[in-house]
């Protein structure tokens, strides 16, 4: 009597690894995404009242051009700056990237005149102060030389570029073991002077050792 033929499992197996092998790409590619997600939104979304404090602070000669009124309240809005209305036209308005230079270019070429025509309708600050900043604050970007533009754009990429996988390297030390290419120099050792023995003095029967 014949043994019982052992039943073909190959193609459910193949199956299960198929989907086993797709679930471990779709969450490496989740996880992935999720991180780097994180890093985009520390990044984007930094409060604009809190970028352009810290730009204040590191350049000082840009004027604040914060007398506008509020139309509610009738009275000025502190943090209502020209760098924060600058910050919020870019990332806002124009919807570009915080990350790089290139992108603080462009919007610097907007204030210009020489890239994309800023809208006065959709200005920051048209629709809650009671005077438009668009013109003046056009003008005060204008005035500026080409250093203090190259320092405006630094400074912006210097905070929204955070990145908490930059590795860090520490300074290791010039004798440290590390560094192959510096070694301790060793002294080299004295040689003791010797003082040559003298001939000891002969004693009573040294010369029966000369007999044969």
């Amino acid at each position: 009597m014949l043994p019982p033929k052992p039943r073909k499992r190959k193609l459910p197996q193949l199956i299960l690894a198929m989907v086993i092998g797709f679930l471990l790409v779709l969450g490496g590619g989740l996880i992935k995404q999720v991180a780097l997600g994180q890093q985009t939104v520390v990044s984007q979304y930094l409060r604009p009242e809190f970028v352009a404090d810290q730009i204040y602070t590191k350049l000082n000669y840009l004027p604040k051009e914060n007398q506008y009124l509020n139309k509610e309240t009738g009275k000025p809005v502190p943090e209502n700056t020209l760098l924060n209305r600058f910050i919020r036209y870019h990332q806002d308005i124009v919807k570009r990237p915080t990350r790089f230079r290139l992108d603080w270019q462009l919007t610097l070429a907007d204030y210009l005149g020489v890239n994309q025509e800023i809208k006065e309708e959709r200005y920051p600050g048209r629709s809650t102060l009671t005077v438009n900043p668009m013109e003046a604050d056009i003008k005060i970007i204008q005035s500026l030389n080409r250093r203090q533009r190259e320092e405006l754009v630094e400074v912006l990429v210097s905070i929204y570029d955070v990145d908490p996988e930059k590795p860090s390297t520490p300074e290791q030390s010039p004798n440290s073991p590390s560094n192959p290419t510096q070694t301790t120099p060793q002294a080299t050792p004295t040689p003791t002077p010797t003082t040559p023995k003298k001939p000891s003095l002969s004693k009573p029967g040294d010369a029966n050792l000369l007999v044969p």
